[in-house]
């Protein structure tokens, strides 16, 4: 197997065979993002990448998840996509599901026809970085997308049957703009409406632009009680069908879990304990990335 520089997945990949489609980001501008700086954005070779994978079919007797790697593995342009993935079916007939990361760039390039081929042939779900309901958050953090964009993606999802998994970051917006971030995050992931939600917490890594603004004044970062009262509001806008919400990360200062909308009361209810201090609230030396 052939991996370049940092190699990066969701949570629950932890058990997939991960083979690089893609090295890097196409987008890798986002000013609170320390992922793929080691690497410039480019598609590798079909060989190259079919050639991983029969290395991977030789090392291993059964693998039934796969994770197309880097970020954005969806932009590449259809054939290629449905020739990996006819190549994990013939090779892989063992193999349950095939993801990876997209972008509402990718989503949009893609005609609804292509979108419904690559789930026949066997792409069951994709991740995709919301991070905030609110253009002017996105526009801040430079994104490279609006709301209205992620929802337009995220329906060409939903049309062509495969499984969206969002994520959001909790205090993106600073002190500044929590309420419309938390507001504005709501009502977009909830028009969005995907099978998974997973809510993280904002970390400044090193070197990252966001770590300039904070030392200039001009973005400030939320103590872990605000963070609690912004998610709390967050919440209280969703309006999900049976969504799997999960605030579990290592970056989280408290975990949470449930299904949505049913255990919308329950979630809120943990939140106000934890803002009564009758929930444990994680240590900053112990969250992480």
């Amino acid at each position: 197997m052939h991996y370049q520089g940092t190699v990066y997945r969701p949570p629950s990949e932890a058990r997939s065979l991960i083979v690089q489609v893609t090295l890097g980001c196409s987008q890798n501008g986002c000013t609170f993002c320390s992922m793929y700086k080691d690497k410039n954005f480019h598609i590798r070779y079909l060989d190259e990448i079919l050639a991983d994978f029969k290395e991977a079919r030789e090392l291993y007797k059964n693998i039934d998840k796969i994770f197309l790697a880097d970020g954005d593995a969806l932009i590449c342009k259809y054939d290629m996509l449905a020739t990996i993935l006819d190549f994990i079916k013939k090779y892989f007939p063992e193999c349950k599901r095939v993801t990876c990361y997209a972008s509402a760039k990718s989503i949009l390039l893609k005609s609804e026809e292509e979108l419904i081929n690559l789930r026949k042939k066997g792409l069951t779900m994709v991740y995709l970085g919301l991070e905030s309901g609110s253009d002017k958050i996105l526009k801040r953090v430079k994104k490279g997308v609006t709301s209205k964009e992620m929802i337009e993606a995220s329906n060409k999802i939903h049309n062509a049957n495969i499984n969206l998994s969002v994520t959001a970051i909790s205090g993106l917006g600073g002190n500044e703009l929590w309420e419309e971030h938390a507001v504005e995050t709501g009502k977009t992931l909830s028009r969005m409406n995907p099978e998974y939600i997973g809510l993280l917490t904002l970390m400044i890594e090193q070197g990252v632009p966001l770590e300039e603004e904070i030392k200039k004044g001009t973005f400030k970062l939320m103590d872990p009680y605000d963070i609690l009262k912004e998610t709390k509001l967050l919440i209280e806008n969703l309006n999900c069908d049976n969504a799997v919400f999960r605030a579990n990360h290592a970056s989280n200062y408290l975990n949470l879990k449930g299904t949505l909308n049913q255990d919308k009361k329950e979630l809120i209810d943990k939140l106000n304990n934890a803002l009564k201090g009758k929930e444990y609230i994680k240590e900053e030396y112990m969250r992480g990335l």
